[in-house]
């Protein structure tokens, strides 16, 4: 078993030193010389309520280069649903530019509706220079409050967008992007207009350094009440920590230390009560095993997953507007570590049976991969026919077909054979019986239910206001700069989950219920149900509107709760049965 383990951990070791070796690398020193060229791309407009909801940048009627030629893409770009052109906007670095001319251009009756649509949606667009993203919206919509009956609202486009760019020294540290209300251009009526579109540069020095630069970015996450909120979170998660702990160090010294102590030194046929009366059952293997141990390498394969993510982002590999960064590595790093679920499924399976472990190995590779196959290839159909960027290509799909063919199945296998070659027997304290001990009517409060609901209020209830920040930063414009916050929330969670996964454990075998597998399982993991309400409580209370961003919020959010549901079980069970083994041999030693 040893060995296994040390194979494990040197190919987590080589996999984390390669991630290293390769996020060290840079691609440009962002080094120009006055007057040259820095690169620029236009990237996507949408409503600014509806993240999910974007579309390409020329899909409005805009100047256009000719041709209209597509910046190649990383797999996590276009997952994040960037779609980079090259511009007609010329910057040359430390030049300023007046009135420059993109175009003049003639708006029909059906691109002034266009626009007038975007506008009353409030769209905006997203540019990139020197790899630094900025954002502007295309127009403004004002109500006619002085004409008598109200005249309706009127509708103007922003033909001139003045740029503001900081450098320090030779590279560039800000840019910003405003479109002149001055010369702002009324399309209210429904007739076709002549529109010049143009742009000003204006180029100043600054003192911030290049490494520092993004900064501005993560000003809003550094403000002094999220500060509060997330410290105020972290607080509450440790006293509820404390609080659990004192609870289960009572129920270990003035509980199990007198059931030990009764059950050694009573008549043999007083012993048989409470949990010690089913030490014959409480071992046997629960239905529907080769489910459950799947649920658990499936789980440890997530939570791996998560904490390697959180690494890299406290090391700073990943960074907020590191674009496509993060997909990058989620992808990547999610197919090479199914060797952890192939490994920790068939080694489980291993203990309690001797065949049948590639069914449990089977199922680990598709209980998430499924459900998160199916569910993006719905939401990918919707995105296609709004026309929208998140819509995957179909270059795209076959990458991600290939490295999970290729690479993810390969690994689940391999992990797998490992984890039952080195699978080591479960010795259970006692023999278990032929036929199983019936369960006497438990009352309501004692019942799975009722367990789900303490095992997962408790949890949330110390990551809540973390998860709005998170979910603020997900499907709206705040920006989660502060991993090492989200990195000591996450461990009081899981210490949480645990504390109360042994206690309402405790009060199962309690009353004689030795049916604790699966019920440990889904009290660990109702904390996610918590999470998926809650989603739909933020959704009810945003801005977002429309039938394509509900889909994508409720979609995704549902396979992330999900994941979550499988770590979360994980963890409880895992913890259960530590704590079952450790007091069922504490008797047989009595």
């Amino acid at each position: 078993m040893a060995k296994a383990h040390h194979l494990i951990l040197l190919l987590l070791l080589l996999l984390l030193s390669a991630t290293l070796q390769f996020s060290s690398s840079s691609p440009s020193d962002h080094l120009y010389n006055v007057g040259e060229l820095v690169p620029m791309f236009v990237n996507k407009v949408g409503p600014f309520n509806n993240p999910s909801e974007t579309y390409e940048y020329y899909d409005l009627p805009f100047c256009a280069p000719v041709p209209i030629v597509k910046k190649k893409e990383s797999l996590g770009e276009v997952l994040n649903g960037d779609r980079l052109s090259n511009a007609l906007y010329e910057f040359k670095f430390r030049e300023d530019k007046t009135d420059e001319i993109l175009c003049p251009k003639k708006l029909t009756i059906d691109q002034i509706a266009f626009f007038k649509r975007a506008i009353n949606r409030e769209f905006y667009f997203q540019f990139y220079l020197d790899d630094l993203p900025f954002w502007g919206f295309i127009g403004k919509l004002e109500e006619d409050r002085w004409t008598p009956g109200g005249g309706g609202p009127n509708y103007y486009i922003f033909p001139h967008v003045q740029f503001h760019v900081l450098y320090n020294g030779n590279q560039v540290i800000q840019v910003n992007a405003f479109g002149d209300p001055n010369r702002a251009v009324d399309i209210t009526k429904d007739q076709s207009i002549d529109v010049k579109f143009t742009y000003s540069v204006t180029w100043n020095a600054t003192k911030i350094r290049f490494e520092n630069r993004m900064d501005r970015y993560s000003r809003a996450s550094l403000m002094s009440a999220h500060q509060q909120v997330h410290w105020f979170s972290f607080i509450n998660s440790i006293v509820i920590i404390l609080l659990l702990t004192g609870l289960l160090a009572l129920l270990y010294m003035r509980h199990l230390r007198i059931d030990l102590k009764k059950y050694s030194n009573a008549n043999e046929e007083d012993k048989e009560v409470g949990w010690k009366s089913i030490h014959g059952d409480v071992f046997r293997p629960p239905p529907n095993s080769s489910l459950l141990f799947a649920v658990v390498g499936t789980g440890t394969h997530l939570l791996i997953l998560i904490c390697v993510l959180l690494f890299l982002a406290l090391i700073g590999t990943l960074y907020p507007y590191n674009r496509g960064g993060l997909l990058n590595w989620l992808v990547l790093l999610y197919a090479l570590f199914s060797v952890f679920a192939g490994y920790t499924a068939a080694s489980f399976h291993g203990q309690f049976a001797e065949n049948g472990w590639e069914r449990t190995v089977g199922l680990a590779g598709v209980l998430y991969t499924g459900p998160v196959f199916v569910a993006a290839s719905i939401l990918n159909i919707v995105a296609i026919s709004y026309r929208a960027t998140v819509g995957l290509p179909f270059g795209s799909i076959i990458v991600i077909l290939v490295l999970f063919t290729f690479l993810a199945i390969p690994l689940l296998a391999f992990g797998g054979v490992i984890g039952y070659r080195f699978r080591s027997k479960f010795q259970s304290p006692s023999a278990t019986k032929r036929h199983p001990r019936e369960i006497q009517q438990l009352a309501w409060y004692r019942r799975t239910p009722f367990l789900m609901f303490i095992g997962g209020l408790v949890p949330f209830s110390a990551i809540v206001l973390q998860l709005h920040q998170v979910y603020a930063s997900m499907w709206g414009y705040k920006i989660y700069t502060l991993p090492s916050i989200l990195f000591v929330t996450f461990i009081p969670t899981i210490v949480i989950i645990a504390l109360v996964s042994i206690g309402l454990t405790y009060i199962q075998l309690s009353v004689e219920d030795h049916e604790w597998w699966w019920r440990s399982v889904l009290c660990g993991g109702s904390t996610s149900i918590f999470m998926f309400v809650y989603c739909i409580y933020f959704y009810v209370r945003s801005n977002m509107s429309g039938f394509l961003q509900l889909s994508f919020f409720i979609g995704y959010n549902a396979c992330l709760c999900y994941a979550f549901f499988l770590i979360f079980g994980a963890i409880s069970f895992r913890v259960s049965f530590l704590f079952v083994r450790f007091i069922y041999h504490n008797v047989k030693r009595e």
